[in-house]
């Protein structure tokens, strides 16, 4: 079939409906990014060309030269077969305006705390200036820590995580953004290796699938590191960790923020006494909490 493709199809539009039926008939999964055939088929293909990846339409009836025409189609026949996530396929993620470099020593960024980062947190924050010391746990490839540096401009962050190669991709998009002289990289498990430093803000995006949810993980899911995803029966160890150690690592008036994804419920229960505060996301508000210095210490942690 990609063998006729390659004489029977000559332009975007074309070949973005080649894509979305291989797609649909392959059952892709598409949450690393793209949420559905079309967006996965637009930006496999823009990405490919060297087209503005926000910019369709103008080129929607070009005609291909026969080499760009096997380049798509390759990728395309790429996506199909490997099932690997599109971002591993083209080497780069997007959070909002920011590019990052991934490969499969790190999860594909898609935090929900990249949305809060540049408002939703200065209800709490009011001032980013009085944001000196960050702290992202489990930063993987580092967009985390990036985006708080950027956000916090005169903020020393430390990114760690249990990987050495995550902290190698953290590196590669840290230096891209020229912020080694900010962005401290430290391998650790959770606080282990900040041990006595306090921060104003913590946040972290630690793994968090329960266990009978990582045993059904679609494909697309398998390609990206098993030490970024499940944690536990129910999927909140590290979370766990982070909640009841983090008072000793937060400054006064200190914020920690962490992401769970759909664990509201079975969290809650757990840590009845204290009062977390839901953060609204474009996907509802039940997946990032903040917690107080002061919440934490009151409630005995």
């Amino acid at each position: 079939m990609y063998t006729s493709a390659r004489t029977h199809l000559f332009t975007i539009r074309d070949l973005l409906r080649f894509a979305v039926s291989r797609f649909n008939e392959a059952r892709l999964h598409f949450g690393h990014g793209n949420a559905s055939a079309w967006d996965e088929a637009a930006y496999l293909t823009l990405h490919t060309l060297k087209l503005p990846l926000d910019n369709l339409d103008p080129f929607l009836d070009a005609r291909l030269t026969p080499s760009e025409i096997d380049a798509v189609l390759t990728q395309i026949e790429a996506r199909v077969v490997s099932r690997k996530p599109a971002a591993y396929l083209t080497g780069e993620a997007w959070l909002g305006p920011y590019r990052f470099y991934v490969d499969e020593r790190v999860i594909v960024p898609r935090s929900f705390i990249a949305e809060l980062l540049p408002h939703a947190l200065d209800n709490w924050i009011e001032y980013p200036e009085l944001v000196h010391r960050a702290l992202d746990l489990c930063t993987g490839s580092g967009c985390l820590a990036i985006l708080m540096a950027e956000h916090y401009p005169d903020a020393e962050v430390d990114a760690v995580d249990l990987s050495p190669d995550a902290l190698a991709v953290a590196a590669i998009n840290v230096d891209e953004y020229g912020l080694q002289e900010r962005v401290r990289l430290l391998e650790s498990d959770l606080f282990a290796a900040v041990e006595g430093e306090c921060y104003d803000l913590i946040v972290s995006n630690p793994p968090y699938v329960d266990a009978p949810s990582v045993a059904a993980l679609p494909d697309e899911y398998l390609h990206e590191p098993e030490l970024a995803l499940g944690s536990g029966e129910d999927g909140l160890d590290a979370t766990r960790l982070i909640l009841e150690n983090a008072s000793r690592f937060l400054n006064p008036m200190g914020v920690l923020v962490v992401e769970i994804g759909h664990n509201r419920e079975v969290l809650e229960p757990q840590y009845p006494e204290l009062a977390f505060t839901w953060l609204e996301t474009n996907s509802g508000d039940g997946f990032v909490f903040l917690v107080t210095r002061e919440e934490l210490v009151e409630a005995g942690y």
